[in-house]
């Protein structure tokens, strides 16, 4: 499988720290996104010692997808021990958490691992589509029931996140399975991105005929256009 894979990430336009976290592994075909709880301490550190923890942790050399889905979830599980116990050893960083969205690839499989509101997509033949489902209040309203998908843009409690790293007892990341065909262009990023851009402003510019470094900044670019209000950050996979 040949692959091309650029990230980019910026700050916005009103945080004054980029607590997000990226990694770009071609080598490995190991890419994620982390996002640093704005707001709570020590949000860059919990982001980074994810991504760290996740590139020690995860193997991909001669893994079949199930075998890498497993070892993400793991990953994970081993990121929120580390931030657990990084919190509680070191003054300023309690409370801190993070998202983590990871993906790997293997032969004409992919595997993504899940936690928070990071989000994964696939653009296939024009078509972009939403893999990873975000863990926040308002999205358990609408599994629920009782809310829209329609009133999630712009609710109040968007952002109120039900599962992190470096929470006590959480769930284990979420593990997708995907079918990977040539032409597929997948998308890693932060809710700063998502929040600022429709699907269909993301699908155009993912579908643009440029290397993927410069879909990347151009992602970045029109967030912060519509207001970079959070750290923006994206990683753009494209299978040749």
């Amino acid at each position: 499988m040949e692959l091309e894979a650029a990230a980019r990430s910026d700050g916005g336009r009103v945080r004054t720290r980029n607590e997000d976290a990226y990694l770009l592994r071609p080598e490995k075909r190991l890419f994620a996104v982390a996002d640093g709880m704005g707001g709570h301490q020590a949000g860059h550190l919990a982001s980074r010692l994810a991504v760290d923890t996740l590139d020690a942790e995860v193997e991909t050399r001669h893994a079949d997808v199930r075998s890498l889905a497993d070892r993400l979830v793991l990953a994970a599980r081993a990121a929120n021990r580390v931030i657990l116990e990084r919190a509680n050893a070191e003054r300023g960083t309690e409370g801190m958490g993070t998202t983590l969205t990871a993906l790997a690839l293997a032969a004409d499989r992919a595997a993504i691992a899940h936690i928070g509101d990071s989000r994964a997509y696939r653009l296939r033949n024009g078509t972009l589509a939403q893999l990873t489902h975000d863990h926040t209040w308002v999205q358990g309203q609408v599994a629920a029931g009782r809310l829209s998908p329609d009133d999630v843009r712009g609710h109040p409690y968007a952002n109120v996140l039900s599962r992190v790293l470096g929470m006590e007892d959480i769930e284990d990341a979420d593990r997708l399975l995907i079918d990977v065909i040539p032409g597929d262009v997948f998308l890693l990023c932060s809710d700063g991105l998502t929040t600022m851009l429709e699907d269909d402003v993301i699908a155009d510019i993912l579908a643009s005929d440029v290397p993927v470094a410069e879909r990347a900044s151009a992602l970045i670019d029109a967030a912060n256009a519509r207001g970079g209000v959070d750290n923006i950050t994206a990683v753009v996979v494209r299978i040749a």
